[in-house]
């Protein structure tokens, strides 16, 4: 029986013997197999072709997450329009894009250091040098929606020649519009202090592009600013809970008239006021809960020798102002209606 089974332990060895070769190999190949898949799957996706970019674009306002003035490389291709500097790094999804247009300005070289230099030129010699210290800067204004339907605009500063270039490659989808936040609110709620924006119309004025964006932006984030205001809506913005704004805010840009920034830092005084670039706007005021509306005309001028462009921030730190005396003389009624001698 021993005999037996000696005879039996030495077929395995043998059997084992000529197929083990075979087995580890096949085992090795499984392995390095499914290392290969492992390596495919890790792989990172191919990056978009780059259809247009400019490396030394500057933000001018409106981009999301990046500060006024940062300067970096403006990329467009398949998924979108991004913005990279040192510190940042934001894409805009193509898909957000509704319209995108082209202009052009002209700046002082160095921005405020060419200033200072020129003011340190004795003799008058700093007037003569503005005229050469001057340069033509393209601008490129892009408009989006956000997540939540609300309209934004982005302006870049951009090298001479080259917003017309961009245009060539941007192809504008489409964009689902939302509903507008006083729809469909009926008799919810009112959101107290809150404002909705309109955005700008310039039925009767040809105003460019860029200082059109420009002053919508500047009157969202100076509304933001005001004491004791509630949310601040965008056109096209979706209100969560259907809560209703307090006051609409309606902007009808009625004059505009270009100055020369090159003019004014070169005649000096008589420049601030011959060459001034002005707007002038009638604002309307609706007041959902006393049913009410109000009207008023501002104007603003950039006189000094900043870029023409300022102008938009002047006009919405006079809005700001009176939306912040609206938000004061709606405060007063509400106290008084609330003493005991007033009913």
């Amino acid at each position: 029986m021993s005999e037996f089974i000696q005879r039996l332990k030495t077929s395995f060895i043998a059997i084992g013997s000529r197929f083990l070769p075979a087995f580890l190999l096949l085992l090795c190949a499984v392995l390095v197999s499914a290392q290969r898949v492992e390596t495919l799957a890790a792989a990172p996706p191919a990056a978009a072709a780059v259809e247009w970019q400019a490396t030394s674009a500057q933000h001018a306002y409106g981009f999301p997450e990046v500060k006024p003035s940062k300067k970096g490389t403006l990329t467009l291709d398949a998924t979108g329009l991004t913005f990279t500097g040192k510190t940042f790094n934001t894409t805009l999804p193509r898909n957000s894009i509704t319209a995108v247009s082209a202009g052009n300005d002209r700046v002082e070289l160095w921005g405020t250091g060419g200033r200072l230099l020129r003011m340190a030129i004795p003799q008058g010699g700093g007037l003569a040098a503005a005229a050469v210290m001057h340069h033509r800067v393209d601008m490129l204004t892009v408009e989006f929606r956000d997540t939540h339907g609300g309209m934004h605009s982005a302006v870049f500063y951009l090298p001479a020649m080259q917003a017309d270039k961009a245009l060539a490659h941007f192809k504008v989808e489409p964009v689902a519009v939302a509903p507008v936040a006083t729809e469909g609110c009926g008799t919810n709620p009112v959101d107290p202090r809150s404002v909705l924006v309109k955005r700008p119309e310039w039925k009767s004025v040809e105003v460019p592009a860029a200082y059109r964006a420009l002053v919508y932006e500047h009157m969202i984030d100076r509304l933001k600013a005001v004491k004791d205001v509630g949310s601040v809506y965008r056109e096209g913005e979706i209100v969560h809970g259907m809560a209703c704004p307090h006051y609409t805010i309606a902007v009808a840009i009625e004059g505009y008239k270009k100055g020369n920034q090159v003019v004014r830092a070169a005649t000096g005084p008589i420049g601030m006021f011959t060459s001034a670039t002005q707007m002038r706007f009638a604002v309307t005021y609706t007041d959902a809960m006393a049913a009410s509306v109000k009207t008023e005309e501002i104007k603003a001028a950039v006189r000094t020798e900043s870029e023409s462009t300022g102008v938009a921030d002047v006009v919405a730190k006079k809005l700001a102002k009176q939306y912040g005396k609206l938000l004061k003389e709606q405060a007063k009624a509400t106290t008084a209606a609330a003493r005991p001698d007033a009913r």
